[in-house]
């Protein structure tokens, strides 16, 4: 379980084909804080550590990454010197900052437009249709990892819906989101508590 607040951005360092992809990612953690079975959140990816080394500041851990997660997550992400928003598991009494994040993503979108709205960026994203319904206006949503507000939401005549965030500088400087450009993939995952209510909805209908 996750919150949806990163505390580093990592870097893929290397790429081993196992069959799956032992992917490698370079951190400034302490890699004797890095347990072996803990989970880390790669970009909003629940990943398991199967190994890490290294020293504070110049750290390292490897993760298997299974063909299933590679065909789910955007396509870009998992390749060498690759950026990737990092958050450990959430511990017994850590403070809750952002939402509830379960490190599954539920489908990929694609960054509409990037603008400066003060000192703050404004993304717009195209979430896919099986999403849609999910997302509403000062609801949360995570996008590679990071628990965000969602502005506003615009309705597609496809299906599709068009949402906006506000990316305050903060959150610019400290994730991958303030270096998104239009055409960009990333990763979605739907607040939980929408999850559930869609269901019941569904089932109560």
């Amino acid at each position: 379980m996750f919150t949806g607040i990163v505390t580093e951005v990592g870097r893929i360092m290397a790429i081993e084909d196992r069959g799956d992809r032992r992917v490698t990612v370079a951190c400034a953690m302490d890699p004797a804080r890095i347990a072996i079975g803990a989970s880390i959140a790669c970009s909003g990816v629940c990943l398991t550590v199967v190994d890490r080394g290294g020293t504070t500041g110049d750290a390292w851990f490897a993760v298997d990454v299974s063909g299933e997660t590679v065909a789910c997550t955007a396509p870009a992400q998992w390749q060498t010197d690759r950026a990737l928003n990092l958050e450990p598991a959430l511990k017994l009494g850590d403070e809750l900052g952002g939402h509830i994040v379960t490190g599954h993503v539920d489908g990929v979108g694609e960054v509409a437009s990037v603008a400066p709205e003060g000192a703050s960026l404004r993304i717009a994203i195209a979430a896919p249709a099986d999403l849609a319904a999910y997302i509403a206006a000062k609801g949360s949503i995570t996008v590679d990892g990071v628990s965000l507000t969602v502005n506003a939401v615009t309705d597609q005549p496809d299906g599709t819906a068009l949402f906006a965030l506000n990316i305050i500088p903060h959150t610019a400087h400290a994730t991958t989101l303030g270096a998104l450009v239009a055409g960009d993939r990333v990763n979605l995952e739907i607040d939980v508590l929408a999850r559930y209510l869609k269901r019941m909805q569904a089932l109560k209908g």
